[in-house]
């Protein structure tokens, strides 16, 4: 691949914006949430969503994911105790962008605070708290394209159900015969466990994980963004039976990750003692990103 300008790294304000989108294209059930209230970008050149999804799409290719896979899923980048982890992860705020007023750290805790409110069992709150930690992949340098956004499929025919479809026309799998099928190098319902997923942040801490926490809690973990199959089903020629039964928990998940934001900030100072007697509980001390 081309060296990438700054642009390209970085075509969006904030990744928060990337989850602007996801909620306006999916808004809450039952609500009737007017459009002006999600950032919107009428003009085609300078909507920065549309550039990024422009980009996931050219250059998400199944090379991509076994490179990425073959360089992260090393977990020699750095190694930290986790609440140190997730306060890295705040990092990431972007003070540019005005419609931010929380930081990574209280957005997961708005989402975990309101699993533990409903009476789940504690990894599912773990789960709440954590999953977005794999936005890490961005301090170390990879391109926003290659951490969030929809994911999919790589390795076989892209879905039109996928935001933003016609972008796939640039991505060289395309055109290549081994990967434009719609089983490309899979078979009728082979199971998501032997199916490559587009590179980003879900597949990265599935990876880190799938030792300790439970099948459910992992499979919220990775296919929280597959929005093209838990919205449209387009993938179930791919899903095996027990996909489709451990997806009723990606079901489960999902409104908390979409819809538990809030202006009001939780008091972290608070929860911290929570948080870290759940960590050791499940998880190693460390985590090895």
């Amino acid at each position: 691949m081309e060296k990438l300008t700054e642009k390209e790294i970085s075509p969006l304000p904030s990744l928060d914006v990337w989850e602007d989108d996801v909620l306006s294209r999916y808004p809450e059930p039952g609500t009737a949430k007017a459009k002006e209230e999600f950032r919107v970008y009428n003009d085609a050149e300078d909507n920065p969503v549309r550039e990024f999804y422009r980009l996931n799409h050219t250059y998400q290719t199944y090379g991509n994911v076994l490179a990425k896979k073959a360089n992260f899923l090393q977990f020699d980048k750095m190694e930290m105790p986790w609440w140190s982890a997730m306060e890295y992860l705040n990092t990431l705020v972007d003070e540019s962008d005005p419609d931010i007023s929380l930081d990574q750290l209280q957005h997961l805790l708005q989402t975990s605070e309101a699993i533990r409110a409903d009476g789940h069992p504690d990894w599912f709150v773990l789960t709440g708290f954590i999953h977005d930690l794999g936005k890490v992949l961005c301090l170390f340098g990879e391109p926003q394209w290659n951490v969030v956004g929809d994911s999919f499929p790589v390795g076989c025919k892209f879905s039109d159900k996928i935001v933003y479809p016609e972008f796939f026309a640039a991505n060289p799998d395309s055109t290549d015969e081994r990967y434009n099928t719609k089983y490309g190098v899979y078979t009728h319902q082979c199971g998501l466990d032997n199916v490559h997923m587009s590179w980003g942040h879900d597949e990265y801490l599935y990876h880190i994980t799938k030792d300790y926490l439970p099948e459910e809690a992992l499979y919220m973990i990775r296919y929280h963004s597959f929005y093209s199959q838990h919205r449209e089903k387009a993938y179930d020629h791919l899903l095996n039976a027990h996909d489709q039964e451990m997806f009723k928990w990606v079901d489960k998940f999902n409104p908390y990750d979409l819809y538990s934001k809030s202006p009001k900030p939780p008091v972290v100072s608070e929860l911290k003692p929570y948080y870290e007697d759940l960590i050791a509980k499940y998880l190693p001390a460390t985590v090895k990103l």
